[in-house]
Formats: structure tokens, C-alpha cells, sequence
């Protein structure tokens, strides 16, 4: 017998072996996973292993097309990852207790809150070169309440970043390109704000106050809707067609349709907070665990352990990134 007919016996002999031992064990049943799956190993549901060391209180992240951009709250400072093996990059300052992040295309925008230290009067959202980290421009999001909007989440749309400042109650809209500010809404309709998202056209934002969803028309900051969901709406996410908000005190996490805020559906969660979407499916963050729900229909297709409570998720068009509060990030 031939080399090459030894070796074309043999892979189909070695797959064969590995499909059945995994049904042996439980591992995989029913798979449809193509023989490249395998050879890459992303046959397994996920990768629960691979953990990286960051800042302290890491809160947010956001992505840059090539690298990963950590928000360590309680280090007042960002951590630029390589996205490919997890190598830091650089680490840099920004006013203290920064929150949220954002990346517009070349920079990266985060929050200043100054939370937790009532000396400290210092609200603002910096900019950053995303290549080199270097400051490019630090901006009071609420003339209105200087210093003290209490910004806490980002949000770009393509031209401006808007910033969910929860002291103010308000939304402000920042143009990316020079920091100017075009405009702050939402007052006297957020509570507590605490998360924005996208959706393309509409900016919507999840408040802990009694009307716990709103939908901003993206172009002139106008309320267009607002909605009742759960009791305490924390996290959102926009998956092409639908918004996902989480809820931690009902335990669900909740399917809006965009266009009227219809819920089209409620799904279980052990204690749900942060979520994202990969492109096909939805992720949402518990205690110390992430749970997968098919984007069609919430269906659970697993529930993996990770570290501490991530108090953040983001998809890099290959992998899953939660920043967990045992300062750490997980790769999945």
C-alpha cells in the first residue's frame, strides 16, 4: 500500500474515531460540524480555558478591528490587547474612574465618571488614538452639570459618539470628528440610565427608573418611544434585526422588535447582565458564567463557566471577550 492511500484510509479512520469518542462521552451529539471545524478546533461549543491578566475593575471593551480595548476602572486607565494572543500592547491614563468605551473608526472614546470619590469633580469623555493611545482631546458631555453628568456608557453611529451620562439623566451627542457637542437629550424621561446602543437608525437606552427602555431618533435626538420591560433594564444589544435588553432582577432577557419595541420574546437567564451579539447568536453574562441563545428564537444552546461576574462582553468577528471582576479576561 501507497503513502497516499495509507493517508487517505487513515483521516477518514481518525475522524471516525473522534466523532465516536466524543458520543461516547457526551460531548457531541447529532454534530454537523464540517472536518475544518476540526482541524481548528472550534468543534467545541467553547473555549473555557484561555484567561488574561488585566487592569483593576475591568468594566468595559470595546473593539478596534484589530485589538481590544479594556476599561480598568479602578486602575484609571485602558489596556490595548492584540485581539490574536492577548499581548498588551499599552496601557493609558484617562480621568479617574473611567466607565465606558467606544471606538469611531480611528480612536476610542471612554468615560470619565469620577464615581466613588466625592473630591473628584471630573465627568468628561476622552479621546484616544487608536494606534498609539496618545490623548487627543478631553470634552464635558453636559455643560449643564459641569463635571458632574456622571458618564457611564458610549455609544458610535458612525459619525457621532453618544454619551449616557446617569447623574444628568441625559444623552449626549458628540461629534466624533472635533468633540463638539451637538446637542444633550432625554431629560425628564431617563432615570438612571445606564447602557446605549445602536439599532441604525435609533439610539435606545436602558434606564434602572420606572420607564426602563427608550428609543432616540438618531438624527435629532427625539424621543420616538419608550418602554416597559422587566423591572430593572441593564444591558443591550442590537443583533441586526432586534434589541436585546437584560434584565437582572426578573432573571429574563428580553427581544424588542425596533420598529414599535414589541416584545417578541422572554427568555431565562441565570442572572443576565452584560450581552453581545457574534453574528448568530446572543451572549449574555451571569454570576460566573455566559449563557448562548440562538438569536432567532432565545433557544439556550449552552451555558459555559467563566471568571467572575463579567461585567462586559464583545465579539471580535472570532472570538467572545468578557471582562470578569476577578481582573481578568476570558477568551472564548
Amino acid at each position: 500500500m501507497s503513502k497516499t492511500i495509507g493517508l487517505i484510509i487513515l483521516v477518514p479512520l481518525s475522524l471516525a474515531w473522534l466523532f465516536g469518542s466524543a458520543l461516547a462521552q457526551g460531548g457531541v451529539n447529532n454534530s454537523t460540524k464540517n472536518p475544518n471545524q476540526i482541524a481548528i478546533l472550534h468543534w467545541y461549543q467553547a473555549n473555557q480555558t484561555t484567561s488574561f491578566a488585566v487592569g483593576r475593575a475591568p468594566t468595559s471593551m470595546a473593539f478596534d478591528g484589530a485589538n481590544i480595548w479594556v476599561v480598568n476602572s479602578a486602575a484609571n486607565n485602558v489596556s490595548k490587547l492584540r485581539a490574536s494572543d492577548g499581548a498588551v500592547l499599552g496601557t493609558f491614563a484617562v480621568p479617574s474612574s473611567p466607565e465606558g468605551v467606544a471606538f469611531d473608526g480611528a480612536n476610542i472614546w471612554v468615560t470619565g465618571s469620577g464615581a466613588g470619590n466625592p473630591n473628584v469633580h471630573d465627568s468628561s469623555v476622552s479621546k484616544l488614538r487608536a494606534s498609539d493611545g496618545a490623548l487627543l482631546g478631553t470634552f464635558d458631555p453636559d455643560p449643564v452639570f459641569p463635571g458632574a453628568s456622571l458618564p457611564v456608557a458610549i455609544a458610535f453611529d458612525g459619525a457621532n459618539v453618544w454619551v449616557v451620562n446617569s447623574a444628568s439623566n441625559s444623552v449626549s451627542k458628540i461629534r466624533a470628528s472635533d468633540g463638539s457637542l451637538q446637542g444633550t437629550f432625554g431629560k425628564h424621561q431617563l432615570f438612571n440610565p445606564v447602557a446605549a446602543a445602536f439599532d441604525g437608525a435609533n439610539i435606545w437606552v436602558t434606564n434602572l427608573g420606572p420607564t426602563n427602555v427608550v428609543k432616540l431618533r438618531d438624527s435629532d435626538g427625539a424621543i420616538v418611544g419608550s418602554f416597559n420591560v422587566g423591572a430593572r433594564a441593564s444591558g443591550i444589544a442590537f443583533d441586526g434585526a432586534n434589541i436585546w435588553v437584560t434584565d437582572p432582577f426578573t432573571r429574563n432577557v428580553f427581544k424588542l422588535r425596533p420598529s414599535d419595541g414589541a416584545v417578541l420574546g422572554t427568555f431565562a437567564v441565570p442572572s443576565p447582565g452584560a450581552v453581545a451579539f457574534d453574528g448568530a447568536n446572543i451572549w449574555v453574562g451571569g454570576v460566573n458564567t455566559v449563557s448562548e441563545l440562538r438569536a432567532s428564537d432565545g433557544v439556550l444552546l449552552g451555558t459555559f463557566t467563566v471568571g467572575q461576574q463579567p461585567a462586559a462582553m464583545i465579539f471580535d468577528g472570532a472570538n467572545l471577550w468578557l471582562a470578569n471582576v476577578n481582573d481578568t479576561l476570558s477568551k472564548l
